[in-house]
């Protein structure tokens, strides 16, 4: 059984004009190579449900997500590497998209939700009827959220730690990355604690009403931690998983200057971010910033065909 190391985890540097003109330099954590079934963030913030599933003897695991879930990917696939059935409980009404061809190929049991039965995930007792039809199921939440999902997340600051010396740095000032739940974001901030308490700063793929503050808030009050050192910056350029031909000529010019794959609900809009920050001065020169690479290109296979049309 193969499972994910971060020991294979490159930091590269980032070599943009913008970077440059501005003196700011900036290091991608290559989440994305750490696997192509369980890319990105979304391994880490598994690691902790998959050992509660494992010591409460359950013999599969339970979430929700939609028809292009980076989360339910990894979960399936993480779930088959470790012996364990999946149910994935989706949003919308039945459809075949790259990503449910992939879940169904990695065994997972989809149920579909419709859009008001998705609503409904927040209401108390949503899980019960579930639990009842999968008694011996582990339930993770949305995103694979929580504090246990947070806390998952936290090594990744230890681990840039050790590879500085593939910068040659001897330090870096901070974080950029996108943030769809908060969850990733919480758990470098819990990180840093131990640490030099650098600021995380989460460009948010949805908007604000979304409540990603009040989750941080609430990762970090369970963690004991303090609430601060992070900053948030509305990113999501209309709407979550929405994107415009400005952003997606954003997204191909930078992958073809950097080398450096993209997808547009997440990392894309990270980049493009930050690019307005560093361009309006945000950062000081001679700045270091580690970008962390949230993975999920599985999902750019749905988005390609939308990009094709708004660059025509």
């Amino acid at each position: 059984m193969s499972i994910p190391s971060l020991a294979s985890v490159p930091l590269q540097r980032l070599d943009l004009p913008w970077l440059h003109a501005a003196d700011v330099q900036v290091a991608v954590l290559r989440l994305d190579l750490i696997d192509p079934e369980l890319s990105g963030n979304k391994w880490f913030k598994l690691v902790h449900h998959l050992a509660a599933a494992q010591a409460s003897g359950a013999s599969g695991l339970i979430s929700l997500g939609g028809p292009h879930s980076n989360h339910l990917h990894a979960l399936a696939a993480a779930a088959k590497r470790y012996g364990l059935g999946s149910v994935g409980l989706l949003r919308g009404h039945p459809q075949q998209t790259a990503t449910v061809e992939d879940l169904q190929r990695f065994g997972m049991q989809l149920h579909w939700l419709g859009y008001g039965g998705y609503r409904d995930r927040h209401r108390a007792g949503f899980f019960d009827t579930w639990r009842d039809r999968y008694p011996d199921y582990y339930s993770v939440p949305e995103g694979g959220g929580g504090l246990a999902g947070a806390l998952g997340c936290a090594p990744l600051v230890n681990h840039v730690q050790t590879r500085l010396a593939d910068l040659g740095w001897a330090d870096y000032d901070g974080w950029w990355l996108a943030a769809g739940t908060g969850t990733t974001l919480a758990g470098l901030v819990i990180g840093e604690a131990q640490q030099r308490r650098r600021t995380v700063h989460g460009a948010l793929a949805g908007p604000p009403s979304h409540g990603v503050a009040d989750a941080v808030s609430r990762l970090l009050r369970d963690a004991s931690a303090a609430d601060s050192g992070y900053q948030l910056i509305d990113a999501c350029r209309g709407g979550f998983g929405r994107f415009d031909e400005l952003l997606a000529r954003f997204l191909l010019e930078t992958e073809a200057i950097s080398g450096v794959p993209l997808e547009p609900v997440y990392t894309a809009k990270a980049m493009m971010a930050l690019r307005l920050n560093v361009q309006g001065g945000y950062f000081a020169a001679g700045t270091r910033l580690i970008f962390v690479h949230t993975g999920g290109l599985q999902g750019r296979r749905a988005a390609d065909a939308q990009l094709e049309v708004l660059l025509r």
